[in-house]
């Protein structure tokens, strides 16, 4: 439609992503084929554009530079194309709908013909507020939202005739702020073009509607239904509150409309998942795979979105999945999921992963622990919400059949299967032949024997997947605070808030007015998210220093100081004596490492010199599995951060035995 219409308005188009859900979603859609994009294409047109292109054969010069005398008189020059250009997009719309037989307006309006109450937005919100529609339409509310597909040039004659007769009140959403103007730019689009309609009595409405503004949605902030309704509910008010944000809590100047939270409209004809993993395991991968299969294997339409956080390689990533036999206009997260999968079994101490999950749903969670030991290792508040839900409960160990077949930590193939086996979207023989169909693209190109390890994982990942059955909660186990108690305030009434997943709680008045955050705030952010971890033995470390050299996470620190410190020492801390002429006589030394900062990157096992006499596999830093370790670490941490540090001035920075005594400049880098 853009190019059609560009080619005969001469005016330039720009197209944009209102977001990161909009630019990163995945979704099934109908592509226009090559003869439709050149039906719509004017041979002459183009004839014409090439013609007015800089050619060597036909010179001109084009932008040159204009004084105060004439300037403004050229700038003028290009009214009537911008007032031309709105009917020339429609007709290139009007086009399209007669190829394809989609027809898209200027201004499309949604909703009941004799609405009272009209939300006008533009961007992806609109789907959402189209949503919210169809569902209050059948609920006898008279109300439609407006669609802006055309915001420049601004139609004010395709706008007052798009909008139903009987409209008596307008909310106008913004997804964006203009501090100090009256109002954000749609807002006084809108109001403009009715006042002017009013003082030259075009007005084709029996009286000037009531119009009020609001903001939602900035960064990608999300847009729920809930929050549609709250917009129309306010307009319901004799005196809606004008210039009104949704979404966030304003506790400071109380422009935020009150949200329920409990209006949730998808019904159980959308199946919806959810899935927590971290960044490299290759969950999100797998759900991409995932979304492919059902959208060209059945008659589902699928969508795919996958929130991340800011960090990179192992950062926390939750995939939300939709698939259902009508188009998805659902531009939000799942709000209530059929299917939960557990990638990672640390992530049920951070999130509440099954806040979501609906009753009689099923739950798929990645552990270490059999089916038989699992139940008791859960924390008692998951227990409780698996029986009070009366969930399907499925286990794995995916880190197992992935070591077994070679995938290493990557459990996507493992966890992919899974879902495709327990959800019933695809029959199980189906399943797995198109997901060893998606390896074969996905991986072929990575030589036979990726493709091979990943098909071995797919066939022994049902024998490893079992069912849980469970009674009454068993568990002693407290789910452990965000931050530690000894954080500072800010720390755990907000910053926690963020760690947890929760950031939308966040209130105005919590927020720092200037951008200032205090620093050093991420060494309360114990991440956990290692499965197998370094610990360390004295007996045969060699003193290199290389382990705390190459951690790229300063998760391992070495340290040397006097013995008198270790009176008041944990049990379980280690330590031996400092060897070398650098190190006064009595010195103890010793290599620990924070358990809950180590990412389980391994380079400190690999670089490890030392090598044990007695059995050569072992080195002086061998890898663990966290958990068992993780109490008793995090006392040997506390306790090593208060020993002394060495003097700067006295260590050889030369060596790096010596060097890496240093206290490290990047500590707890959160990555």
């Amino acid at each position: 439609i853009a190019h059609a219409a560009t080619l005969e308005s001469r005016i330039p188009f720009v197209h944009f992503f209102d977001g990161f859900r909009t630019s990163h979603e995945v979704m099934k859609m109908e592509a226009l084929t090559d003869d439709d994009i050149r039906a719509m294409i004017d041979d002459n047109l183009v004839a014409e554009f090439k013609k007015r292109a800089l050619n060597p054969e036909n010179p001109f010069i084009r932008g040159t530079a204009q004084n105060p005398d004439v300037y403004f008189q050229g700038r003028e020059t290009v009214n009537k194309f911008y007032d031309a250009c709105p009917d020339m997009v429609q007709k290139a719309m009007d086009n399209l709908a007669k190829i394809t037989g989609r027809q898209y307006k200027l201004f499309d309006y949604y909703g009941a013909p004799d609405a009272k109450r009209v939300i006008i937005l533009m961007g992806s919100g609109a789907e959402a507020a189209q949503e919210t529609v169809d569902y209050l339409l059948n609920r006898e509310e008279k109300i439609g939202v407006l669609k802006v597909r055309l915001y420049r040039p601004w139609s004010a004659k395709h706008f007052l005739e798009s909008l139903p007769k009987t409209v008596e009140k307008i909310a106008v959403l913004d997804r964006t702020k203009e501090p100090g103007a009256l109002g954000e730019p749609l807002y006084l689009d809108v109001v403009s073009t009715l006042a002017e309609a009013l003082t030259t009595n075009t007005l084709p409405f029996e009286k000037m509607p009531k119009v009020v503004g609001g903001r939602y949605g900035l960064s990608s902030k999300e847009f729920t239904p809930a929050m549609v309704k709250a917009v129309f509910d306010n307009l319901k008010l004799d005196e809606p509150k004008n210039h009104f944000t949704v979404g966030i809590i304003d506790d400071v100047t109380f422009t935020s409309l009150d949200v329920d939270e409990s209006f949730v409209i998808e019904g159980n004809e959308v199946k919806r998942c959810l899935f927590y993993g971290l960044g490299a395991d290759g969950t999100v991968g797998a759900n991409k795979n995932s979304i492919k299969i059902i959208g060209e294997e059945t008659d589902n339409y699928a969508q795919g979105y996958f929130v991340y956080d800011s960090k990179k390689s192992g950062s926390t990533t939750i995939s939300h999945l939709r698939f259902g036999p009508k188009p998805i206009h659902s531009t939000y997260l799942v709000q209530e999921a059929q299917f939960v999968g557990c990638h990672q079994f640390n992530l049920l101490e951070k999130f509440d992963v099954l806040e979501k999950i609906s009753e009689g749903g099923t739950f798929l969670l990645n552990s270490p622990y059999d089916k038989d030991e699992i139940w008791d290792k859960l924390p008692k508040k998951v227990q409780e919400q698996i029986i009070t839900k009366k969930l399907n409960f499925y286990v794995i160990d995916g880190y197992a059949v992935a070591q077994k077949t070679g995938m290493g930590s990557r459990v996507n193939t493992i966890m992919q299967t899974c879902f495709f086996a327990i959800s019933g979207v695809l029959q199980k023989d189906e399943a797995i032949e198109q997901i060893k169909k998606s390896i074969k693209k996905t991986y072929g190109a990575k030589g036979d024997e990726i493709v091979r390890k990943n098909f071995e994982a797919v066939d022994q990942t049902l024998e490893n997947l079992f069912k849980v059955d469970y009674s009454s909660v068993t568990s002693n186990i407290e789910l452990p605070p965000i931050v530690s108690d000894k954080a500072p305030n800010y720390v755990k009434n907000v910053l926690a808030k963020m760690m947890e997943g929760k950031g939308d709680y966040v209130k105005v008045s919590e927020m720092p007015v200037d951008g200032t955050f205090p620093s050093g705030t991420t060494q309360w952010e114990k991440r956990n998210i290692a499965l197998e971890v370094p610990a360390w033995d004295p007996e045969v470390c060699i003193q290199c220093g290389k382990c705390a050299m190459v951690c790229p996470h300063a998760s391992i620190r070495i340290k040397a100081y006097d013995k008198k410190y270790l009176a008041d020492a944990p049990a379980t801390f280690k330590y031996t004596d400092a060897k070398g002429k650098d190190f006064p006589e009595g010195y103890a030394y010793t290599i620990q490492v924070a358990v809950e900062d180590c990412t389980g990157c391994e380079l400190c096992y690999e670089v490890c010199p030392a090598k044990n006499k007695k059995e050569t596999r072992l080195k002086a830093l061998n890898m663990v599995p966290q958990i068992p370790i993780r109490e008793q670490e995090r006392k040997n941490w506390d306790f090593f951060l208060s020993l002394p540090e060495m003097d700067r001035r006295l260590i050889n920075t030369g060596i790096i035995k010596s060097q890496q005594l240093q206290q490290p400049l990047f500590e707890f880098s959160g990555a």
